[in-house]
């Protein structure tokens, strides 16, 4: 069975993932829904700790 995951929720995981870390689309692409959630979970968390540290 192939899942299909919301256009708009991949558009938004590809560009945060390209704007923090530079990755091409091909290699955004290429990476598990699941695993790409999991370096936008990852890079906010970093985002997170920036923000709160120039407090």
């Amino acid at each position: 069975m192939t899942v299909a995951y919301p256009i708009d929720q991949v558009r938004s995981e590809v560009a945060f993932i390209a704007y923090h870390l530079h990755w091409s689309l091909a290699e955004i692409l290429e990476l598990p829904h699941r695993e790409r959630v999991e370096w936008v979970g990852q890079v906010s968390t970093i985002n997170r700790r920036v923000l709160n540290s120039e407090r």
